[in-house]
């Protein structure tokens, strides 16, 4: 079995919208990166970071996936397989953020998929909208790539009400190492629209580090909350037109490509 590279990343997340309606925010977040093969026993280790619905920080595996509570590996690679990627057994590692209080909201997680030796084979982007729907991006990352990780997948999913459905997803990853980075350039065609991003320094996944997290971060996935219909409440004062949702893609994933 692989080492658990389970840890703890904090850092900031920006967003910054730049045609028709402007505006940039900002605020302060950690995130768990969690190992799928070790999740059990990291979790029995720590006393601040429970399985269940209520604590003061928790994760539950039916918080992610299609939510019905099933380990979340044979879930992936199925989606992998259907894309024609067999990791051999390469490990997981899950990049989100925990339930606060028992609340638990995460617009972004991202699972990096290795191959046995090392490698990222591929990236899934799981994507939840405030409206409780779901959705995932998946795309493969070619065998010797150098240099950050790009990629591209066109926008399938409804999630912002001010944001029309003809847009394209442009992702630039740095791997998680002593630092982790993930940004989404959104554009029509060659003209930009919206940025945003995840930038965090690594520390270990301790209960210590935890409670660092919790004190200088507090209310982490409410703020994340508060923070988008801030953001929504300040594009409807500049004039967004507001959107029409359409349903959800009838599958679960949506293949992209990498640049």
């Amino acid at each position: 079995m692989t080492a658990d590279h389970s840890a703890l990343y904090v850092g900031r997340v920006e967003h910054a919208r730049v045609r028709t309606i402007r505006h940039a925010l900002g605020y302060r977040v950690f995130m768990l990166l969690l190992d799928l093969d070790h999740i059990e026993t990291r979790l029995d280790r720590l006393r601040l970071l429970g399985r269940g619905r209520i604590g003061l920080m928790s994760w539950r595996a039916a918080d992610h996936g299609d939510r019905s509570g099933r380990p979340l590996r044979p879930q992936l690679e199925a989606h992998l397989a259907e894309a024609g990627i067999d990791l051999e057994g390469g490990p997981i590692r899950l990049l989100t953020m925990p339930r606060i209080l028992g609340y638990g909201f995460n617009p972004i997680s991202v699972y990096f998929c290795h191959r046995p030796d090392g490698p990222v084979a591929a990236l899934i982007y799981e994507v939840t909208n405030t409206f409780g729907e779901r959705h995932s991006y998946l795309v493969a990352r070619p065998v010797d790539t150098p240099g950050p990780i790009r990629q591209t997948a066109d926008k399938t999913f409804f999630v912002s009400p001010f944001m029309d459905m003809d847009l394209t997803y442009d992702f630039t990853v740095r791997p998680p190492a002593e630092g982790v980075s993930v940004v989404v350039a959104v554009r029509r065609g060659d003209m930009p629209i919206l940025t945003a991003s995840f930038a965090g320094a690594r520390r270990p996944l301790t209960d210590g580090q935890l409670l660092r997290a919790w004190l200088t971060h507090p209310l982490l996935t409410w703020k994340v909350m508060a923070g988008i219909h801030w953001e929504a409440l300040r594009s409807m004062i500049k004039g967004a037109r507001y959107r029409d949702r359409p349903r959800p893609p009838h599958r679960p994933v949506t293949l992209g490509r990498a640049l």
